[in-house]
């Protein structure tokens, strides 16, 4: 998982608590905002979750939910309950379900290479297998109960763990997709490609990258396709010039960059940055 969490680090996730309470009474929670990246998940009780065309399901305490382009879906009382929606703290006597729903927000430029890589709906129940949800899950509980603070940062940074979790568990577990999250899941591929994280000024060959992972070179091109739908150019160019977005943004200057990421020509640097984001460098370290 060593070049994922290269890949996290490039994301610059930032996750923000809309609602943390539980719901008593006749409720009824519907999408927050269509489109946004969002995710709840129960910290006690249980209810039910609908996601029209998709999932309906019985959402119990632990069991998290991702919507990378948040869907319509609503969420309501496994047992009927009486009387108007309430949102009480943990500590209320009244009958409820405990829920903690965020808003993820990645926060580099080309985010939609994360979230197309994302199934529509991602669930994870809790489970034995999943023992890292059930152990967040009672942090959040415990920071919940003992803490009542409607902003907090603790919260979002547990909450920030159980987004960046729940990818890995996507990784490990989903043998059959096809992008580019799926290149971190091949052990093979992604030992070469942390080596090329680790010293992207160098001069990686095809032949390095695939010694790297102890294949042919005709082996690993092909594996590294089928994996990810890239060529392997494809996403060193593509990591290249994410680090030299960042580098250059910081006010960083572009020979240095250009070097920094494997570019001997400024110009030779130039014209890869504006392919890739249809921009000059020098509009981008000066902040336009």
């Amino acid at each position: 998982m060593s070049a994922f969490n290269d890949f996290v680090n490039l994301l610059k996730l930032e996750v923000e608590i809309y609602h943390n309470a539980k719901i008593c009474g006749n409720w009824e929670l519907q999408e927050h905002e269509l489109g946004m990246t969002c995710f709840h998940i129960v910290t006690s009780g249980s209810c039910m979750l609908s996601v029209p065309g998709l999932l309906e399901i019985q959402f119990n305490q632990g069991d998290l939910v991702i919507f990378p382009k948040e869907l319509a879906h609503k969420m309501w009382p496994v047992d009927s309950l009486k009387g108007s929606q309430e949102h009480v703290h943990y500590d209320s006597e009244l009958v409820g379900t405990g829920m903690l729903c965020g808003e993820v927000r990645v926060m580099h430029l080309y985010q939609n290479q994360l979230l197309e890589a994302l199934p529509p709906v991602l669930l994870i129940r809790n489970s034995e297998e999943n023992p890292w949800l059930d152990q967040l899950t009672k942090l959040l509980l415990e920071e919940s109960t003992k803490y009542q603070e409607s902003k907090s940062v603790t919260l979002n940074r547990l909450s920030e763990m159980v987004f960046v979790y729940a990818l890995r568990h996507h990784i490990e577990n989903e043998n059959s997709s096809v992008g580019l999250l799926a290149i971190y899941g091949d052990v093979r591929i992604a030992k070469a490609i942390k080596r090329f994280h680790d010293n992207p000024q160098q001069k990686w060959a095809l032949e390095a990258l695939a010694s790297e992972a102890g294949m042919s070179r005709t082996r690993f091109s092909k594996r590294f396709k089928a994996v990810s739908g890239w060529t392997v150019g494809q996403y060193t160019c593509w990591w290249r010039m994410q680090l030299a977005w960042e580098k250059l943004s910081a006010g960083d200057k572009i020979i240095s960059v250009a070097e920094q990421v494997g570019y001997q020509s400024e110009a030779a640097f130039s014209r890869a940055f504006l392919k890739q984001f249809n921009k000059n460098p020098g509009v981008v370290r000066r902040g336009g």
